[in-house]
């Protein structure tokens, strides 16, 4: 074995509890249709939320005479 080739871990689970896992995996029981992600629509709704919070805070400031 090469320095650069990680160590195979041995096996944890028996051939029928891994047969009963795969099963399970490939049965689609927690399958759910998402939505694609759209991260363009995150960074805005970011941008806006901390816009917001801004202008409140000046807001605020001015209200106090700090500003």
């Amino acid at each position: 074995m090469t320095e650069k080739e990680p160590e195979i871990a041995p096996k944890k689970l028996s051939a029928e509890d891994q047969a009963r896992v795969d099963r399970y995996l490939h049965s689609g029981y927690n399958d759910v249709e998402r939505k694609p992600f759209r991260p363009i629509l995150l960074l805005v709704i970011i941008v806006g939320v901390l816009t917001l919070l801004s202008l409140l805070s000046l807001l605020i400031a001015q209200t106090k005479g700090v500003v």
